[in-house]
């Protein structure tokens, strides 16, 4: 770790982050022509631009069956054709498809979600709400569409749901909890977890709350979520693998089980992305340092299966590894494909072969099976290589997210391959005339009733950036929050500067669009 204080560090990374009164563009802005032209490259592979219309096709099905069936719900239910408010009314899917909807240039559909969010949402909710998911889905959203568009309507939204958001973090440590009442303010944590918090709820709002103080130039929000990340600074273990409950009174750790997959796995995605989030400068340094500790901590807990030695992360439980593997910890591969370049070149060389390692297990959890679609768990036995434990395929993200990241690190059109491969399996067992569903066993294709908006928010867009040139929200300036909403990169001051020297004002947007204008993980 270096030699500097958190606290310095975090102060510095503050000032250095109110840097916008909207957001900052010192890089180069999409407009729509360009958006248009990059994704049909001079050099596109015809069958590379088929399966990329494909991709649109499926999500103009996905988006247009909500519309009919489910229109300002939270979520369409296909088989009954009919909405359901899982999230108390937030209408979920439609802030979480917004820049889905943008980037792939359906842009009479993104009108008419703009509309709805400019004249028909409402936060102000008797409503227990999940500070993560709402923090992921709608004010990543809503900040996304306000980076891709312009349209301050978006960012006003964001900070509306955010100022809701803001009293979960009024406890004894800065450790939020992990459920709010949007009308009362009234939070707590979930009976389940005695009464603490959970390590990938309280690691995974960073991004979001951090962009929001950049493009409002208030440092409140950015303030209580890098609170946090401080009171985990101080009681970092060693190896840097945090156990999934966090003492929101004392900010310690509480005895439990350490995983990569459900209710571990974005804190760690989310050191990594707020250092590149920071442009990767000393003010942020902290967090690639606490990343860096944590990936050697990954690597112990890698084992390779028997016969076919398949690699895959255990969970651990005290002193003890547990041979399994959630598909949620298939993000892995991708934040390790992110974060190999901040390596010398011979460990970057040893981080992505590990990348392509769990890759390739990730792929082989979805061709294992009889719909070769993936179930949630899987378990690793001695000579008989992985077994399926839980057969309900939710229609997830990470696999394609990872290969997302594969291929654009390593240029390997295999990776396109294998998730046109997946995106086929979906389109064979998931579609229905009235939108897309889960499976409840992905070897008999037995389905359920419910299309989840992180299908539309992560899997569609990841599947359709696979398809796109890398041109298309390029890496260096853009960074995905993990309900794969887009956020720009922007300029930092260095200490000292003055905030309006550094002032630069998004323009309206990728252009041409009438003005104006995320159980996941």
């Amino acid at each position: 770790m270096a030699n500097l204080q958190l606290g310095k560090l975090l102060a510095v990374a503050l000032i250095a982050l109110l840097s916008v009164s909207d957001v900052a563009c010192n890089h180069r802005t999409f407009s729509r022509k360009q958006l248009e032209a990059d994704g049909k490259d001079v050099g596109d592979d015809p069958v590379i631009s088929v399966r990329r219309e494909k991709v649109k096709d499926a999500m103009l099905h996905a988006w247009t069956s909500y519309e009919k069936y489910a229109w300002g719900f939270d979520q369409l239910q296909p088989q009954t054709m009919n909405g359901v408010n899982s999230f108390g009314g937030l209408g979920v899917t439609i802030v979480d498809a917004l820049d889905t909807l943008f980037i792939m240039g359906l842009d009479e559909q993104f009108q008419r979600a703009r509309d709805w969010v400019a004249t028909s949402v409402n936060f102000n909710i008797n409503y227990n709400a999940s500070v993560f998911e709402t923090t992921i889905r709608m004010v990543g959203g809503l900040l996304s569409a306000y980076d891709l568009s312009g349209d301050k309507v978006f960012l006003e939204k964001a900070t509306d749901i955010a100022d809701r958001l803001l009293p979960a973090w009024n406890t004894p440590s800065g450790i939020n909890y992990n459920s709010i009442n949007l009308a009362t303010g009234d939070a707590h944590n979930y009976p389940s977890a005695n009464g603490n918090s959970i390590l990938a709820e309280v690691g995974t709002t960073q991004l979001e709350f951090i962009a929001l103080s950049q493009r409002t130039n208030d440092p409140k929000y950015q303030e209580k979520v890098e609170k946090v990340i401080e009171v985990l600074h101080k009681n970092f273990p060693a190896d840097g693998l945090l156990p999934i409950y966090i003492n929101p009174q004392t900010g310690m750790p509480s005895p439990s089980i350490i995983t990569f997959g459900a209710e571990g796995d974005s804190f760690y995605e989310y050191l990594l992305k707020v250092w590149i989030q920071g442009n990767k400068t000393q003010a942020v340094e902290v967090y690639r340092e606490m990343w860096e500790t944590s990936m050697s901590g990954l690597q112990s807990l890698v084992r390779e299966s028997t016969p076919s030695a398949y690699a895959y992360i255990c969970e651990k439980n005290g002193n003890t590894l547990i041979d399994q593997m959630n598909e949620l910890a298939c993000f892995a591969s991708g934040m390790l494909a992110l974060g190999s370049s901040g390596f010398d070149p011979q460990k970057a060389k040893t981080i992505l072969l590990l990348s392509e390692e769990i890759g390739k297990t990730c792929y082989n959890f979805y061709q294992m099976t009889q719909t070769k679609l993936a179930g949630e768990d899987y378990i690793f036995t001695p000579r008989q290589d992985m077994s399926l434990d839980n057969p309900y395929n939710l229609m997830r993200p990470e696999t394609v997210e990872s290969l997302f990241y594969l291929w654009r690190f390593t240029g390997n059109k295999m990776y396109q391959d294998w998730g046109w491969d997946i995106f086929q399996a979906f389109e064979k067992n998931s579609r229905l005339e009235t939108g897309y569903v889960g499976l409840t066993d992905v070897n008999t294709g037995a389905k359920d009733n419910l299309m989840q908006s992180f299908f539309l928010a992560e899997t569609l867009k990841y599947l359709y950036l696979l398809f796109s040139p890398p041109s298309v929200i390029p890496l260096d300036e853009w960074v995905f929050n993990t309900e794969a909403h887009p956020l720009k990169i922007v300029s930092r001051l260095t200490s000292g500067e003055s905030l309006s020297k550094s002032v630069h004002v998004l323009p309206t947007g990728l252009g041409g669009r009438k003005q104006g204008s995320t159980g996941h993980n």
